[in-house]
């Protein structure tokens, strides 16, 4: 009996352990936290809230498959695009974030923390297909130049207009700039951004002090951007970025595997484009279909609701115990208490999100235990009132109620397995605490309970149970 009281000791303080992290980063200043995830120094043991706790931005983005290159496996494909939005979001430094599949060609993220749903799109919609032309410098594409400066904008409803058609040379293409301007280029890429190797922010030494993008090519994208320099050393070079040409600098001398990208970036647009370059590009380009903002204001609202009735729901399960099972509902009292600590203990431990659906699954749970418990009292009192000593009663009693508890539990086990399966998002949160929940409800119910009575018995003759 010592060893066991040895290892329900053990289990409380190694679960005060891993709260401990928890309880220090939700009493810190809400800049103090949002500094120390900014440099990822958040605690490794940590129970995160989610979206509608926390408010951040909801989005539901479908990949455009229309533009996906002919006999391209789809699932492929929006799995890709899933593992590129993940790299993005995870070098942006967003916390627990959520990035999951739905259905054929849909991807469900949501940004804990991010409130600015443009900074969200923009960060995780950007297709961000690099691409390096050649500017055409032939007489004919001149002449187009020449003409698209003095027309202005050379589109109309989305098309060429003919006139500036008729004077392209073959095999070329107009493209906007992002200062305003348009490019004649060539109509196919020489290189594209796939033979990146890294991209960051460096300070421009030649763009009016203004941050540029630096980028590294791995050897077989240096050897081909070596021979395209090479052979065009005198030529403009355009650096394409979905579709907008940032810059078009002159190539002075034959470069091998490294440039730069200028575009009169701010700090933060340079460290943008450094991430989507870094991350890849998308497979396709994504359109968000469905948007939503919360609030943290309405996070913390729904925080203080959700303790609120959590509390009153407790102490209501709190007050019958005590009242209708006397001292026996004290430890029943207990062993719930125990129930959420050893829970909370896990999700910290597990890094779990907590979320509404999940404290929701946090209460059924709880009350589950309480459940278990129950069912224990009034198998003991079966067994008293056919006169059996209460030591045996207390055995028995135990032992008669593990069958109901163990099928009881197990049937919440499954329904919760196939919330976990077939659920998204909030309900795999939901399945998540309500299946460590039960487990542990199992251990406090049927171990710590009747540790509890069995101590209490061995110490003396008992001649009655509060019960």
């Amino acid at each position: 009996m010592q060893m066991k009281w040895m290892i329900v000791l053990a289990l409380v303080g190694l679960s005060l352990f891993f709260l401990y992290p928890t309880v220090n980063w939700y009493q810190m200043d809400s800049k103090e936290r949002n500094r120390m995830e900014s440099a990822h120094l958040r605690p490794s043991w940590l129970v995160n809230l989610g979206l509608d706790l926390k408010g951040g931005t909801h989005m539901v983005m479908e990949l455009d498959i229309d533009k996906l290159p002919p006999n391209t496996d789809v699932a492929d494909a929006l799995n890709r695009a899933i593992e590129t939005i993940r790299n993005r979001i995870d070098q942006f430094g967003v916390s627990e974030p959520l990035i999951a599949r739905e259905g054929e060609k849909w991807i469900v993220v949501q940004l804990p923390g991010i409130t600015d749903s443009d900074q969200a799109k923009e960060l995780v919609g950007k297709t961000a297909l690099l691409e390096f032309r050649m500017v055409d410098s032939s007489e004919a594409g001149q002449k187009a130049a020449q003409k698209i400066a003095e027309m202005g904008d050379p589109f109309e409803n989305g098309k060429l207009k003919p006139e500036i058609a008729k004077l392209l040379p073959p095999g070329t293409a107009v493209l906007p700039g992002k200062e305003s301007a348009f490019y004649v280029v060539n109509d196919k890429a020489a290189l594209t951004g796939a033979f990146l190797e890294d991209a960051r922010v460096d300070a421009g030494n030649s763009n009016f002090g203004m941050p540029v993008v630096s980028f590294k090519f791995n050897a077989e994208g240096g050897r081909i951007f070596g021979s395209l320099t090479g052979a065009n050393i005198g030529h403009e070079l355009a650096i394409v970025l979905d579709g907008v040409v940032y810059s078009a600098p002159r190539i002075n001398s034959r470069i091998t595997n490294s440039g730069i990208i200028e575009g009169r970036f701010n700090m933060e647009e340079a460290r943008k484009l450094a991430i989507v370059l870094r991350s890849g590009a998308l497979p396709a380009p994504v359109r968000v279909i469905e948007e939503r903002t919360v609030g943290p204001t309405l996070g913390e609202d729904s925080i203080r609701t959700g303790i609120r009735a959590s509390l009153v729901g407790l102490g209501l399960v709190v007050l019958f115990m005590v009242l209708y099972y006397r001292l026996s509902g004290m430890v029943a009292v207990l062993a719930l208490f125990l129930n959420l600590v050893f829970l909370l203990a896990c999700m910290a431990y597990l890094n779990s999100t907590m979320t509404l659906p999940g404290m929701a699954g946090v209460i059924l749970a709880l009350a589950m235990g309480i459940d278990a418990n129950v069912i224990i009292f009034e198998r003991i009192r079966e067994e008293l009132r056919v006169g059996k000593p209460i030591r045996l009663a207390v055995s028995t009693g135990y032992d008669k109620a593990f069958s109901a508890i163990l099928d009881a539990h197990l049937a919440e086990i499954i329904s919760a397995a196939f919330l976990f399966q077939f659920g998204t998002g909030p309900v795999k949160g939901f399945a998540v605490t309500l299946t460590l929940g039960i487990a542990i409800s199992m251990l406090t119910a049927i171990f710590v309970t009747r540790l509890i009575f069995e101590s209490y018995l061995a110490g003396g003759t008992v001649s009655e149970l509060s019960i």
